[in-house]
Parts: C-alpha cells; structure tokens; sequence
C-alpha cells in the first residue's frame, strides 16, 4: 500500500493489495480477496467485497456497494470473481455483484465506462468498454453489453439478452430481446426498435457511407414484411459492402434468445 491514502477509519482486510497512489475514504469496507490499481479513488461509506480485481484510475462515489455475493437462489457459496478495467467512473449507491459458479464464475465491466447513481449490473454480466449507465439502469444477470452503448434512466434489461455496440436504450426501456448493434430503442408497453443511433454514430466518427448502409440494414430487418430468414439474406447482400452490417448480421446469428423485433 506504498503511496496509497487511506482514511483512518477505513477497514481494509490483510489481503487487500492497494496500488499505488490509491486513496480509500472515509468508512470505507476493502474486504478480503481485494485487489486495487494504481490511482484508484474509493469514496466514504463504499463497500468493495471480493474476490474482486479492479484496474487503475478508477473512481468509486460514496457509498457504492461492489463485489457482493450475486442475487441468485443458486449460489451457495463457492468461489465467484468480479472483474473490473481502468478509468471507470462508479458513482453514488451503484451495486455490482460477482459471478455465479453456473454462469461462468465471473462478472466482467471493461474501461472508461460511467456507472450512474443508483445503477446494479448483476452475476455474469459482461460490459464493454466505453459506455454510459444513466441513473437506475439495471442488468438483470447473464446480460452482455457491448462497447459504446448506453442505457437511459431507469432503462432495464431482461436476464440473458444481448446489447449490440452502439445502441441507445431510451428512458424507462425494458428489453426483454436481444438489441442488434447501432439500434436506437424506446418504450411502449415493452422495448421497440425506434431506428439506428445515427446522431451517436456521427460523433463516433463514422461517415455517411457507413451510416447509410446501416439504415439500409435496418429498413431490411424492422421495416417490412420480410420473415426474419428473408430479412438475414437481404442483410448478408449488404454486409457484402459493408463491414458493419456484417457485426449486425453476425450479432443476430449469434443470438439464443429471440431478437428484440
């Protein structure tokens, strides 16, 4: 714990592993099987349970609860794992929670993600890097999230689904499907495709050739009558062209539940 910065009143197990420059607040719980990288900020009252291994330049806000045993009537105990990058931004009452031994022991968040207040991602999710939870997004478990996407306020998703790169998940959404990357999703009585996220496409850097065909495979796939085999082969005529259509083809034959249609 060389160079670390630790509030007297924290409690830090034995076997903690601080990095260096690592500041620990105020009431603060590093439990046992803990690791930490350099420059990581823990806010007062955060509890950190582990086996959990997090990454440098991190920032956790106060009264975070991350590591605990995952939310599932399963789980008895054994050995489960969390996984966090670097440069995440965890704010105030988020909860994250370990893996299940059934779902492969181990929930993983990538980099430079913000977690919003009051945001949970539950055992065995996994989340990409670069994107943004607003307040009180939830992951149900089993959940995989893609890079570059985010989740709107008080936007929820259904255990085991899929969430492409790029997509946009609008206020108060629940999706109970797997979400093809680029989609923009807004709320009914359940989640439906509302277009691509061209606006967010755009700051990304991706140029109106790109975007083009992605509407062209969203036309083929949402916009018609077409059966969802028909859809697929009009897709592959256009990932042809385009290597993005391509990752939205591969995305929904990959899928095990049914697609968000």
């Amino acid at each position: 714990m060389t160079s670390s910065r630790i509030h007297p009143s924290a409690v830090i197990a034995a076997d903690a592993t601080l990095g260096a420059g690592v500041q620990v607040g105020a009431y603060a719980v590093i439990g046992a099987g803990v690791e930490i990288g350099d420059n990581t900020r823990i806010g007062a009252h955060c509890t950190i349970e582990g086996p959990t291994r997090i990454g440098r330049d991190n920032v956790f806000h106060g009264h975070a609860a991350i590591g605990g045993e995952p939310q599932d009537k399963k789980y008895r105990g054994e050995r489960v794992e969390l996984e966090i990058g670097d440069g995440n931004v965890i704010r105030e009452f988020v909860t994250i929670n370990r893996g299940t031994g059934d779902g492969g022991g181990i929930t993983r968040i990538g980099h430079r993600n913000w977690i919003l207040a009051y945001s949970h991602i539950a055992h065995d999710c996994r989340v990409g890097d670069d994107c943004v939870f607003s307040n009180n997004a939830t992951l149900a478990g089993h959940v995989t999230v893609g890079n570059n996407v985010i989740l709107s306020g008080f936007a929820g998703v259904h255990q085991f689904c899929r969430i492409g790169d790029h997509a946009f998940i609008g206020m108060g959404a629940f999706v109970n499907g797997d979400v093809p990357p680029f989609l923009m999703i807004a709320q009914e009585k359940y989640a439906r495709p509302r277009g691509i996220n061209a606006e967010g496409l755009k700051r990304r850097g991706f140029d109106g050739e790109r975007i083009a065909a992605i509407k062209r495979a969203y036309r083929a796939l949402y916009m018609g009558d077409a059966k969802l085999d028909e859809a697929k082969a009009e897709l592959a005529e256009i990932a042809s062209g385009s290597d993005d259509v391509r990752a939205f083809l591969d995305f929904i034959e990959a899928g095990e539940r049914p697609l968000l249609r």
